[in-house]
């Protein structure tokens, strides 16, 4: 029996891919959970044109996660923080807070997984940061903490 997948099986197949599967696996596992349904013309061709929907709106939003980058690189970001005894923070700088600065300057969402720091900033200075985007897609920036009211 042909079966267009509606999701991904583990080593069966991908979403949207049309395969053929015995009558029992398809009937008794991939129908009941709604994984699969019978590949008939009709939903073959409604798959196709998800599938061309589904790359071109990809394409758009790569296309926006390169200017996005493009935008973003080479900002700098001046982050104030408490300080203590030999300029360390009271407290640290973190991925959230960088990322939440940035979203505010640059107009648009930035997650904080996207900002990528081998450790919170824990002293007054300069540090380059990097923003990680879909794929391998990156820009840097500077950050700068400076003593101050946070």
């Amino acid at each position: 029996m042909k079966v267009i997948f509606l999701t991904d099986v583990p080593s069966k197949g991908k979403a949207g891919e049309i395969k053929a599967v015995s009558d029992g696996y398809a009937r008794n596992f991939l129908f009941p959970k709604g994984l699969a349904q019978v590949a008939t013309p009709e939903v073959v061709k409604q798959a196709e044109i998800s599938l061309r929907k589904k790359v071109t709106e990809e394409s758009l939003d790569k296309e926006k996660m390169v200017k996005l980058a493009e935008q973003i690189e080479g900002i700098q970001i001046c982050l104030k923080a408490h300080v203590g005894a030999e300029d360390r923070l009271f407290g640290s700088i973190t991925e959230a807070n960088i990322a939440e600065e940035l979203s505010k300057i640059v107009d648009a969402p930035i997650d904080k997984r996207q900002v990528v720091l081998d450790n919170p900033l824990r002293q007054i200075g300069e540090y380059e940061v990097t923003i990680k985007f879909a794929g391998d897609l990156e820009s840097r920036i500077k950050v700068i903490v400076e003593p101050g009211k946070a």
